[in-house]
């Protein structure tokens, strides 16, 4: 019998299955052939201190060390620029501290982007703490830790029944089963359908479109310097990759656990966003694609054993943070199971683990 069963191959079952293979065994399950093909594959790749609700927050600043030094560093300089249009100018200065950032004058905001329109631009704010994160070296080295501890990673597995058993879990796959006396459930937008298969109630999360189009380079521009962009309210954002600008609508909209793709329309309207504060317009998109954002009805990630039975553990709701919390999150995920003092506030940690979401439960 194993020790921890990981059902989910992306970043969150990645950065769970490395942390616990300190403490034992560990099997992590992936019903893709692929690892981080759904939400991890899809990551805008952004750290950004400030960006989320204050419990994840606080994992985003528990990660910063990790991005920043293990394994030689994930983090690479990019800023983030914030921008107002003349008309939105009234709501600005609560974006501004909402985010972090210091107003700039039009002459700054061009300097960094110089495609911006004039006549467009109201107001704009910057910061520098925002970094690109190497996601895929991210991932890959998470995999390399639960291998080099003696675990195994196994693809296009996906699970098909799990039952409770006297001193653990079985869990049924195309190829055979599994027993382990803890089930980590890091499913993404499908954690509360593994939730259901175990026997236990949904949580509530709830997965969001986002799409996502890849253009060309502006006019052939050199964009490697330029910062992330967001409009007002993140009604859109741009942010260069590898020479060219995605561009995303930056849309939530309700949908099903599912290979997600793009919404024509609504990639019109972000594109058409971007459009209307610069200078040179849209011709074709090299590509398109969309993500799943899967959110807990508060917004903030859900960590712990579930209190309806501690053997199932979630990993789940991670929004659009996956990336930059994980090694926050799966820390406090190994301190948790392994009986030490997180290095969290208390009060953090009561904001992320599962007990929160159901009422009545016994914390």
């Amino acid at each position: 019998m194993i020790d921890f069963l990981v059902i989910g191959g992306g970043i969150a079952g990645l950065s769970a299955g490395a942390r616990l293979s300190e403490l034992g065994s560990v099997v992590l399950l992936d019903m893709e052939d692929a690892l981080g093909y759904h939400t991890s594959g899809r990551s805008a790749a952004t750290f950004e201190p400030n960006y989320g609700a204050p419990p994840v927050q606080a994992l985003n600043r528990a990660s910063a060390d990790y991005h920043q030094h293990a394994h030689g560093g994930y983090l690479s300089p990019r800023g983030l620029m914030s921008l107002a249009r003349p008309e939105e100018s009234a709501a600005f200065d609560t974006e501004l501290a909402a985010m972090g950032l210091t107003e700039i004058s039009t002459d700054e905001a061009l300097a960094r982007v110089p495609i911006l329109r004039r006549d467009r631009l109201g107001r704009a704010g910057y910061g520098e703490d925002a970094q690109d994160i190497d996601t895929d070296r991210l991932m890959a080295d998470f995999a390399r830790v639960i291998r080099k501890g003696g675990g195994q990673i196994q693809t296009g597995t996906a699970v098909t029944a799990i039952r409770r058993i006297p001193a653990g879990w079985s869990v049924t796959t195309p190829h055979g089963a599994h027993e382990a006396r803890q089930i980590i459930n890091a499913a993404g937008a499908w954690a509360d359908q593994i939730a259901v298969l175990a026997g236990l109630p949904p949580i509530g999360i709830t997965p969001l479109r986002r799409s996502m189009a890849r253009i060309a380079a502006p006019g052939g521009a050199d964009v490697t310097g330029w910062p992330m962009i967001f409009g007002m309210n993140e009604g859109w954002y741009a942010k260069p990759d590898a020479g060219a600008l995605l561009v995303s609508p930056a849309e939530e909209d309700p949908t099903t656990p599912h290979d997600a793709y793009a919404d024509d329309m609504v990639l019109a309207e972000g594109l058409a966003a971007y459009e209307d504060m610069v200078t040179i317009p849209v011709t074709r998109p090299i590509a398109n694609w969309a993500g799943l954002r899967s959110f807990a009805p508060d917004r903030a990630l859900v960590l712990g054993p579930d209190p309806t039975d501690p053997g199932f553990v979630w990993c789940a709701g991670q929004g659009g943070y996956g990336m930059q919390t994980a090694p926050g999150a799966s820390r406090l995920l190994a301190d948790l199971l392994g009986g030490h003092p997180p290095e969290l506030p208390p009060e953090i940690v009561a904001a992320l683990r599962p007990d929160r979401l159901r009422r009545g439960a016994p914390a």
